[in-house]
């Protein structure tokens, strides 16, 4: 189903913990969209990224220093100064709206996914504490592993005492408000919390689809989280063909990316499903007819079908590294995954 940017409601404090690429796209996404100014905090651990997003969207606070996640939540009764201020280990902007003190509604965690460990462990007893809806967009981290990571590990918090948790699995188009995301919700998430999460992830993708299996993210992962890069590879091998057949790049390029396009539009509007699409265009013994004979005497079928379930595969196995319990590694210092991670993340 199209998704349909619906606003939260004026009243949802929002605290995201993290301030990359994903963020600054979700906050800007959500401007557009009317959502308030003063609601929303942003909580960025590099002074300099974090005075960018402070310029970037002048009404929102954005906070850095080591305190700052801890402010995000429980929100704090800080307001702006004539000069940048440090209140403890608190940098606050001066262009930041006074900061009220009501803790957060929502919590977006969009840290690297290796890192959510420590920062949740940190957390854990504040967002036991007020007990807001938390949202993950940290790749590879199952529901399961944040809500121990929130415990610190300590088999004798009970669940019953975590907040909700909803895991998103979002994708780079985020960045250009055209993203496709799925949703896992845990079982204590209320309907309007799943409403919440929903309308938040809207402001950046255009289709939000929501799994009743947690491992079905992992697919999700495979077609849409990965899927701009088949994308890019199917269409630089286009541009390589136009070029060895004689056409400069630049042309090969435009008619290709418009090509794509066109095609996913036409798709996206069409009552036609895909199959259907594909023959309507195919006339027989035509041109077409004869690439896509190609294409399916090279096993092209195959190929996309291995791929997308290498990406499921690799996403199944970066969960199991990410969320292993510190019980069973016993060198976690030197966490081996973090190698695993880096790279996923930089895959995305």
């Amino acid at each position: 189903s199209m998704a349909v940017a619906t606003t939260p409601a004026p009243a949802t404090r929002l605290a995201v913990i993290g301030g990359g690429n994903m963020s600054e796209a979700i906050v800007g996404g959500l401007l557009g969209c009317g959502y308030p100014l003063d609601q929303c905090i942003v909580s960025e651990p590099t002074r300099a990224r974090g005075e960018f997003l402070q310029n970037k969207y002048p009404g929102i606070q954005v906070l850095s220093g080591p305190n700052a996640n801890h402010a995000a939540i429980q929100g704090c009764n800080a307001s702006p100064k004539t000069a940048p201020t440090s209140e403890g280990s608190l940098f606050i902007s001066p262009t930041a709206a006074a900061i009220g003190s009501r803790p957060a509604d929502v919590v977006i965690l969009a840290v690297k996914p290796q890192v959510l460990r420590p920062v949740l462990a940190d957390l854990g007893p504040l967002l036991r504490t007020h007990k807001p809806l938390v949202i993950s967009i940290a790749a590879g981290v199952e529901t399961e592993a944040i809500a121990r990571f929130m415990t610190g590990e300590d088999p004798s918090i009970a669940s019953s005492e975590l907040p909700p948790i909803i895991r998103v699995m979002p994708n780079t188009p985020s960045l250009v408000l055209e993203g496709a995301a799925g949703l896992y919700a845990t079982p204590d998430a209320s309907a309007c919390q799943r409403q919440l999460a929903e309308s938040i992830m809207s402001a950046v993708s255009k289709e939000v689809s929501w799994v009743e299996e947690e491992q079905l993210i992992d697919t999700v992962t495979g077609i849409s989280g990965s899927g701009p890069a088949y994308f890019f590879l199917m269409m630089e091998a286009m541009e390589e063909a136009g070029v060895a057949l004689g056409m400069d790049r630049e042309t090969a390029r435009r008619l290709t990316i418009q090509t794509c396009l066109g095609a996913a539009k036409m798709a996206q509007s069409s009552p036609d499903d895909l199959r259907t699409l594909r023959v309507k265009v195919t006339s027989p013994q035509g041109t077409t007819d004869a690439a896509i004979k190609t294409f399916e005497a090279g096993g092209f079928r195959d190929l996309v079908k291995k791929s997308v379930t290498a990406a499921d595969h690799r996403s199944k196995s970066l969960a199991a590294e990410l969320g292993r319990p510190l019980a069973t590694s016993p060198a976690a210092t030197s966490d081996p995954n973090i190698v695993g991670a880096k790279e996923f993340s930089n895959k995305l």
